[in-house]
């Protein structure tokens, strides 16, 4: 069976906006040709003539930052009784 190409697809959820109205409307993925994942986002907007369309923006994945505690292992601490 042939494997299944993804590359050049997009996919967007509607998102729970939790009283933020700042926070977008839709958000998901997108694959491009070479391969590289991004992530979308998009709002729901209305034009001056009452025309509704998405606008959106995209940007690389979100990668949280390791927390201050990780950095801060020091060597033999995984030695301690307690």
């Amino acid at each position: 069976m042939a494997e299944y190409d993804n590359k050049n697809t997009f996919i967007l959820f509607r998102n729970d906006k939790n009283g933020n109205e700042k926070a977008p409307d839709y958000s998901g993925t997108v694959t491009l040709a070479d391969g590289s994942e991004k992530q979308l986002a998009a709002w729901l907007r209305e034009s001056q003539k009452g025309t509704k369309f998405l606008s959106g923006r995209i940007s690389e994945p979100y990668k949280p930052k390791e927390s201050a505690q990780q950095n801060n292992v020091v060597e033999g601490e995984d030695d301690l009784p307690f």
